[in-house]
């Protein structure tokens, strides 16, 4: 189920952010620049474990939305399909 959720996210969740894109960007040159290199490899492992944890918790919340609409739409067909003329 885990892929097919992951493929259905791909599918439907797309909202690009270019203006994030950009301050991500200039704040990682900004650390190469004043940084050292053992600090950068620390810093970069830890953004590492925060994306791999951003990118689950995302994929959770759109697996709980999916299941939620799942249920809703379940109930409805349950009690017979809504028709707005009764």
């Amino acid at each position: 189920m885990y892929d097919y959720m992951k493929a259905l996210q791909n599918r439907f969740d797309r909202q690009p952010h270019p203006e994030l894109y950009t301050q991500v960007e200039y704040a990682r040159e900004e650390l190469r620049r004043d940084m050292g290199a053992v600090g950068r490899r620390k810093l970069l492992r830890l953004l590492d474990a925060q994306n791999a944890l951003l990118v689950e918790a995302t994929l959770m919340s759109f697996t709980a939305g999916f299941k939620l609409a799942w249920g809703m739409a379940k109930e409805l067909e349950a009690d017979g399909l809504y028709s707005f003329e009764r």
